[in-house]
């Protein structure tokens, strides 16, 4: 039989399956009943009392099977019912040894008592029956040895099997409720699992979201921050050079000299917004083959268009950084020597970058007038670090951003001292020395 065939015809005999088993013993009552009388008639003996007693048998059997069927639930009335049915088929037996053809259907019937003691010895009665049938018999077992030994082996032999049957099917039974409550509990299982993939779906589509915000939320600052260091630091110092340009109005090459910055810083500020639309390194990382040279070109050009010493070191042993901490770095000193132009009124800075074990710290210091770095970040005070205090603000998003540390000391009169460190465990290489841009 194939497996790919349907499988409604297993629904249809699961459903015809106990009105079957409930019709057999009327079937077999009936049947007997039929031989009965077939019998002693061709003997031409009476056979009132023999339907007499299969009538009983059968008002007995409606009674416990159909007009009794609420009641059959309850434990006592199945036992009273089961009791009335062995001794009607003891009767049976007794008159009509053939009866074992009806007598066997008892074994439907102790399924039904509630204890399990009682649904043995209900089989053990069933069985005793059925072996008296076919041994011929009661009268057999005294009829001799030969009569008593037939007897107990038909017995012997329907207790054995009968028991054999009965262990099977109790196994069958239990498997049966293990196998329910087996499937009762995956089915509360896919029922929790659906539930927790509901709820992941929701939890990933919330997830999604958030994540969603945070991106472009991310992407915001970092355009801040980016249109900060490139395009309002080139702007200012354009508008520094064109006042300076026009303060020196007598002086020809020097309103020249400025004019020319200015030209400079416009396109330099041209290519780092570019760039930094295109998320790409900033120009001097680009230019310069180290990190150290490309913030000695940084502190070179801002010396020349600023009139101010830049004294330059590093110390420890240089090695490779990673994009970016090379990034963060560099735009903190960019950050720190802009401010320095726009309000420290310095006349020398200092800038060091130093490798330790596994951090790297740059220190930007001038001896300009200072300020309250409580007031830089509220934009508060005049002479603030930056505009509204987001250049300090943007530098601290930056380096936090790599889990290093941004602090500012300062007080009025007394200059400036802007401090960044970043974790860089790295290889060795060779070590340098300072040098001073003027």
């Amino acid at each position: 039989m194939s497996d790919s065939m349907p499988h409604h015809w297993l629904d249809k005999w699961e459903r015809r399956e106990m009105p079957a088993f409930a019709l057999i013993p009327f079937a077999m009552l009936g049947f007997t009943a039929l031989i009965t009388v077939l019998i002693r008639r061709s003997d031409g003996e009476a056979w009132q009392v023999d339907l007499a007693l299969f009538g009983a048998a059968l008002a007995w059997l409606i009674a416990g099977t159909v007009l009794t069927k609420r009641w059959q639930s309850r434990p006592r009335v199945t036992t009273v019912f089961f009791a009335g049915l062995i001794a009607l088929m003891t009767v049976l037996v007794l008159r009509d040894p053939w009866s074992g053809f009806f007598t066997f259907t008892g074994y439907f019937f102790a399924w039904r008592l509630s204890s399990p003691r009682w649904r043995v010895a209900g089989v053990m009665a069933v069985a005793a029956l059925t072996g008296s049938s076919q041994a011929g018999g009661f009268a057999v077992a005294a009829s001799g040895t030969t009569g008593a030994v037939v007897f107990s082996g038909c017995v012997l032999v329907n207790l054995v099997i009968s028991g054999a049957f009965m262990w099977f099917a109790w196994i069958g039974h239990l498997q049966g409720e293990r196998r329910a409550k087996l499937v009762e509990e995956l089915s509360e299982a896919n029922q929790r699992l659906e539930a927790t993939l509901a709820e992941n779906v929701g939890l990933h589509n919330q997830l999604l979201a958030q994540a969603r915000e945070a991106g472009i939320l991310d992407e915001r600052q970092r355009m801040a921050r980016e249109i900060h260091d490139t395009l309002a630091q080139g702007l200012t110092g354009i508008i520094t050079q064109l006042q300076a340009a026009e303060q020196s109005s007598h002086d020809p090459s020097a309103r020249r000299r400025h004019f020319d910055a200015a030209v400079r810083l416009a396109r330099d500020s041209l290519t780092e917004a570019r760039r930094s639309v295109d998320e790409l390194r900033p120009e001097p990382l680009e230019r310069a083959p180290r990190f150290a040279d490309a913030l000695t070109s940084v502190a070179e050009k801002w010396s020349a268009m600023h009139g101010v010493p830049v004294v330059n070191s590093a110390t420890g042993t240089v090695r490779p950084l990673p994009p970016q901490t090379e990034v963060v770095l560099l735009r903190a000193a960019q950050e720190a020597l802009a401010n320095v132009a726009k309000h420290a009124a310095a006349t020398r800075v200092w800038l060091t970058l130093s490798y330790m074990d596994s951090e790297v710290a740059l220190d930007v210091r001038d001896d300009g007038r200072g300020f309250e770095p409580a007031a830089a970040y509220s934009g508060a005070a005049p002479g603030s670090v930056s505009d509204g205090g987001f250049g300090l603000l943007a530098m601290r998003q930056r380096v936090e951003g790599l889990s290093g540390t941004l602090q500012v000391e300062s007080d009025p009169g007394a200059g400036t001292v802007i401090s960044v460190c970043v974790p860089a465990p790295g290889d060795a290489a060779v070590p340098t020395a300072g040098r001073r841009v003027a």
